[in-house]
């Protein structure tokens, strides 16, 4: 987060892949509300991810936003992340949580049905992610991903992450869900967009549409 005051509604989690330089992570932390930032690796070598984690983590966490490090623990440590992001089903999530949620968060994604949700979410992660990091290259959030995200914010209590879409306006669908957070990247960070000014949009779309939690 990077407001002393946590909106009572859906809030913003950014998804920064190997694309995303230091200024516009800045400028986007710059413009509102953001509850995290997730690293990505994308086909990045280790030296390589490494490195954009040590540029982008600290910006990240100086906004107020937890950093989290998605695929590679050992990278998540060596640059003092908030969290995990675990993709690679229960048993690794299980290994995972055994390890470090004591001292960091452990989120997952990979649930593709509500079976597979369910099964994960039994493992008790600090959240669970639905959609697919770089996949939100059409303007509306994927149908399956609103649809899960909505089942589960109504019948799960771990918190989830339902991925927009590439127009910002997609946050509107996600927050009409009931989920916790939407995940945003390509509305961001994409080409011609500016990611100080989409951030503030994307907020004050949420301000104004989403649903109260409590209400």
């Amino acid at each position: 987060m990077n407001d002393k005051t946590q909106p009572n509604r859906c809030r913003i989690v950014l998804l920064a892949g190997p694309g995303v330089e230091a200024g516009q992570l800045q400028g986007a932390l710059d413009g509102g509300d953001v509850a995290s930032v997730i690293l990505f690796r994308e086909g990045l070598d280790e030296a390589s991810f490494q490195s954009l984690a040590e540029r982008l983590v600290p910006l990240a966490q100086q906004a107020g936003a937890a950093a989290i490090v998605a695929g590679d623990t050992r990278i998540a440590g060596r640059v003092h992340a908030d969290g995990i992001h675990v993709e690679g089903g229960k048993a690794e999530l299980a290994e995972a949580i055994e390890k470090f949620q004591a001292k960091i968060m452990v989120g997952a994604g990979g649930g593709k049905s509500r079976d597979e949700a369910l099964e994960i979410g039994e493992e008790r992660p600090d959240y669970l992610f639905f959609g697919r990091f770089g996949y939100d290259g059409k303007p509306e959030p994927h149908p399956r991903n609103l649809s899960l995200g909505r089942w589960w914010a109504e019948m799960i209590e771990i918190p989830c992450i339902v991925m927009a879409g590439s127009d910002l306006e997609s946050v509107r669908a996600v927050a009409a869900t009931g989920a916790e957070f939407v995940a945003l990247s390509a509305a961001v960070f994409g080409e011609g967009a500016d990611p100080r000014t989409a951030i503030a949009r994307a907020n004050a779309m949420l301000d104004e549409h989403a649903p109260r939690f409590g209400d």
